[in-house]
């Protein structure tokens, strides 16, 4: 059984003793601690947080225990049902919610689950609120309310088709195009909410042939859900099979999209945000933002459109924090997650998907040949355990100090820019492990760079 809390939710396996996997207790004093942060931030007794889930078989057990610990705290529950990720982002803000929580372990096997925490804005709480909430579950202070100030539940089932219009009505979605352009799609919702959302997504976009792999919002998970190329081969031999022009592929909450061309072969789940990017700076020009350890080309495609680049620390929260400081029109991770301010402040697959066949059907280009414009760099990625967590903070400051070639950035972890390409360590939030990031303008570039990192290690250990 395992069990995470951090400052950006509790995550864990289903069941076990509290506080060693993901049990109802657990569950019980996470949603008491957020829901009094709420009641605090915002000034109200009465608070209205909506909440949704992906399609998790504990998703209904969970749902129910946060549902009643809200009420039990005074709280207005609004219960959107089997939604996405980006689906609650939108909903908080449409429903004016104090606050929302999405009930998902995003990539995590289907024996996980968690709860994300969301503010008033619909984005993830900050790394200080994440600490208040920790050292109130921490604490044991909790206090209830009485019959007479309990709060209520409410269904509220429509946010995925208001979801799925608001995409609809972004300029830059070209709606008619894509349905004159007659692209056939197999999408593999891997049975969680993306095969409610994405489907109906996608006939709202006039496509007209939807193949749907894996689409059955039941929780068993065909495949290790997180969208790797490793994972996927069954959406290739399905887009063979079908001889579509494209495949999409999401995870259970639908906040990732990796992307499979006409042949079969993966487009890369870091050229996701690329591809959208470049397209999004050929129609309006401004600053992008991704994190350090997201590919090159993104920086590579907006200085080719006249703009600015920059790089986050890694972590949703702090890509949206820089994103707003440079005012960045689009922006995101290498993991294929989209941010589109145009719609919202968070990674959101309905969006990727959207904006990525406007792309393919304005340019009048296949997914291969599309790919074939973009920057082409070769990433690696590997990690290095150690026995002693505590030593991995000073070992990150010698190697920044070790004088190595290249620019050093050490916002988060240590990284190194080199003209033809970088590594990035860091820290595990979870875990004694340093992650080992490189990339090149071939493989056995970026396998040169970990190989040099690695013995520098190596040698700082010993």
């Amino acid at each position: 059984m395992t069990l995470l809390t951090t400052i950006s939710g509790i995550r864990g396996t289903i069941g076990g003793i509290p506080g060693k996997g993901l049990s109802p207790l657990d569950i019980t004093k996470f949603t008491t601690a957020f829901a009094d942060f709420i009641r605090l931030k915002s000034g109200k007794d009465r608070i209205k947080v909506a909440i949704g889930r992906d399609a998790r078989r504990s998703g209904e057990m969970v749902n129910q225990l946060v549902s009643g610990t809200l009420i039990a705290m005074g709280a207005e529950v609004i219960d959107l049902g089997l939604s996405t990720t980006p689906t609650v982002e939108v909903a908080v803000t449409g429903l004016k919610a104090d606050a929302g929580i999405i009930l998902t372990a995003s990539h995590n096997p289907e024996q996980w689950n968690a709860l994300k925490l969301l503010n008033e804005k619909g984005e993830f709480i900050s790394e200080a609120d994440g600490k208040w909430i920790l050292d109130r579950v921490e604490s044991g202070i909790f206090d209830y309310a009485d019959i007479d100030h309990i709060g209520s539940y409410h269904k509220d089932y429509s946010w995925i088709d208001r979801h799925v219009q608001m995409v609809l009505d972004l300029p830059l979605v070209e709606k008619d195009l894509i349905e004159k352009a007659g692209i056939r799609i197999v999408i593999d919702a891997v049975n969680s909410s993306g095969g409610i959302a994405i489907p109906n997504l996608l006939r709202a976009l006039g496509v007209k042939e939807v193949i749907e792999l894996y689409c059955t919002p039941d929780g068993h998970f065909p495949h290790n859900p997180e969208p790797l190329p490793e994972h996927l081969k069954d959406l290739s031999k399905t887009v063979l099979k079908n001889k579509a022009d494209i495949g999409f592929v999401v995870d259970p909450d639908v906040d990732r999209l990796a992307i499979v061309d006409e042949f079969g072969e993966m487009f890369g789940e870091e050229y996701t945000l690329v591809a959208v990017a470049d397209y999004i700076l050929q129609h309006t020009k401004g600053t992008t933002v991704s994190n350090l350890s997201s590919s090159r080309a993104l920086r590579d495609i907006t200085e080719k459109h006249g703009c600015e680049y920059y790089a986050s620390a890694v972590g949703e929260v702090n890509v949206v924090e820089l994103m707003k400081e440079k005012n960045a029109i689009i922006g995101g991770e290498g993991n294929g997650g989209i941010i589109y301010p145009e719609l919202h402040y968070g990674r959101d697959a309905l969006v990727g998907i959207a904006l990525f066949l406007s792309y393919m059907a304005k340019s009048k280009l296949s997914c291969s040949d599309l790919r074939k414009t973009l920057p082409d760099y070769k990433m690696i990625k590997q990690k290095i355990t150690l026995d002693d967590k505590s030593k991995i903070e000073k070992l990150l400051k010698n190697i920044a100090k070790a004088g190595l070639p290249g620019k050093v950035n050490t916002i988060d972890g240590v990284k190194f820019d080199f003209d033809n390409g970088w590594v990035h360590l860091r820290q595990s939030n979870t875990e004694p492990i340093i992650r080992i990031y490189a990339e090149g303008p071939d493989t056995d570039t970026a396998k040169r760079y970990v190989e040099m990192i690695s013995s520098l290690v190596n040698q700082l250990i010993d």
